[in-house]
């Protein structure tokens, strides 16, 4: 039998905002545990919420940029359960009157193709606390676990698509392109190993043709789109081994572990009553008027569609190139700062050698130990002719670590490229006349097969250089001479 998968995305967005939802208390990552958390955070008795305005902003400025209905009246519900890092045992959400409603997202594909995703709301809420867990938990381990309530108020939208995607590819190509719309927005920082963004994915399987959903799983706070592209085929192959031997999938709640790359039941799948939602007897409706939302979409900065677009037109760059480069706000911004000497040149660093090494290096760009001064500054040496492509290597892994500005590296390692065409020509008589063999065998050649015969004296006019002889010239003035000799 032929199956076909059924993916529905929330999505979870750790909005920028220097202070918390209902509270003053810092959002600034990184402190120490519980030192950011304060007594309204953790409803203690004799406090009451006051809601952040920029958070509403915020989830606004997502709701136009996807073209969404904005309820002009939001109000929250208490969704209530127990966990250790709730101490307030309800988190604080919205259900019957999301902030955002019905809009939608277009996706394109490997192939070009494109796809409408549709939304179905987005709602704002609070952010739990986090289970810290050291040691073993073996049997005779010394495991612990401690709660970090810094998190505790943080703001959330998440956002919750209608289940239109067929397979990671679509899945993926979903969350990349709501990662760059709050990053372009200024939303969210999208820094994902930071939890800034993490992805629920419902999963289910059904028969190819049959028009009824599947009994679907829900694999949980997902940090990676590699992790997710991962976690959604070891579950679709799960679901189809455990229909095809008989028998049926469970709804439930599951983990995937990136590490191990294995995924497992965490919980039995709830539904809405089981939380006995209420409203918020602490917060009163928020009332929008038309005039407060179309003063935020004059505010709308520009968006990846347009940025892709302008890419193409402003700097020549190609679909696949500009896709890519515009897909990051904090990419699209570091490239225009490294694109001042040559647009093309920066693309193919920032996509090639810089991109490699960040990921290699788990460093997002933002934090790139070579700025994109720095890198554009290296490309004007290179379109200068000071140095070469190989020199250019040397001089990026120089930048890296930490060695200054490609001009103080260039001086400091004597890397300028000899470009005089006397010194250059000076280089090929004495590799010529120092190799009669090459160049009998050369002469009798047949001309088909010379080409490939100059690497030979290429590499020790390089060599007698010491790699610093302008490669293009090298050519150039070589041919010219071995044709002289002919």
């Amino acid at each position: 039998m032929q199956w076909e998968t059924v993916i529905g995305l929330e999505v979870h967005v750790q909005l920028a905002t220097k202070s918390k939802i209902f509270s003053g208390a810092s959002t600034a990552f990184g402190a120490e545990p519980n030192t950011q958390a304060c007594a309204i955070d953790l409803a203690m008795p004799g406090t009451l919420p006051v809601p952040n305005e920029q958070a509403f902003r915020d989830a606004i400025m997502f709701g136009l940029a996807i073209d969404a209905d904005i309820a002009h009246t939001s109000m929250f519900e208490r969704k209530n359960y127990f966990y250790p890092d709730l101490p307030k045992a309800y988190q604080t959400t919205q259900l019957e009157k999301p902030i955002v409603g019905r809009g939608h997202v277009e996706i394109e594909l490997a192939d070009g193709s494109k796809k409408s995703i549709r939304i179905h709301h987005a709602h704002l809420e609070e952010d739990a606390g986090k289970s810290l867990h050291e040691g073993s938990f073996e049997i005779h381990g010394h495991g612990m676990s401690g709660i970090d309530l810094n998190r505790a108020g943080t703001p959330l939208i998440e956002i919750v698509s209608e289940p239109d995607m067929r397979g990671a590819e679509d899945a993926v190509a979903f969350a990349r392109k709501l990662h760059s719309i709050v990053t372009s927005l200024g939303i969210c920082d999208g820094n994902m190993s930071q939890g800034s963004m993490r992805f629920d994915v419902n999963i289910s399987v059904r028969p190819l043709g049959s028009d009824s959903f599947g009994t679907r799983t829900e694999t949980k706070n997902l940090n990676s789109f590699k992790f997710m592209e991962e976690a959604i085929a070891l579950e679709v192959a799960r679901q189809i081994e455990v229909i095809e031997d008989g028998g049926k999938v469970i709804q439930e709640t599951r983990l995937y572990n990136g590490d191990t790359k294995k995924a497992r039941a965490m919980r039995s799948k709830e539904e809405a009553n089981d939380y006995r939602y209420f409203p918020c007897p602490d917060l009163l409706p928020i009332v929008f008027d038309d005039d407060y939302i179309q003063a935020i979409r004059q505010t709308l900065p520009e968006l990846p569609d347009a940025r892709r677009d302008r890419f193409m037109d402003q700097y020549g760059l190609s679909h696949y190139d500009a896709n890519i480069l515009s897909g990051d706000a904090h990419v699209a911004r570091y490239f225009e700062t490294a694109a001042g000497g040559d647009a093309k040149l920066a693309a193919n660093w920032i996509m090639g050698e810089l991109s490699a090494r960040l990921n290699a290096e788990d460093i997002a760009i933002q934090n790139c130990p070579v700025s994109a001064e720095q890198l554009a500054g290296m490309i004007a040496r290179l379109v200068d002719g000071t140095i070469s492509s190989k020199m250019a290597k040397e001089v990026f892994d120089a930048m890296w670590n930490g060695e200054g500005s490609a001009d103080d590296i260039i001086e400091a390692r004597g890397l300028k490229q000899v470009s005089d065409s006397g010194a250059i020509e000076a280089l090929v008589n004495e590799v010529i006349a120092n190799s009669p063999q090459q160049l009998d065998n050369y002469r009798s050649a047949d001309e088909a097969k010379r080409p490939k015969m100059l690497g030979y004296f290429v590499g020790q006019i390089m060599k007698a250089s010491k790699g610093q002889a302008n490669p293009q010239q090298v050519n150039e003035v070589l041919l010219k001479k071995l044709n002289e000799l002919l």
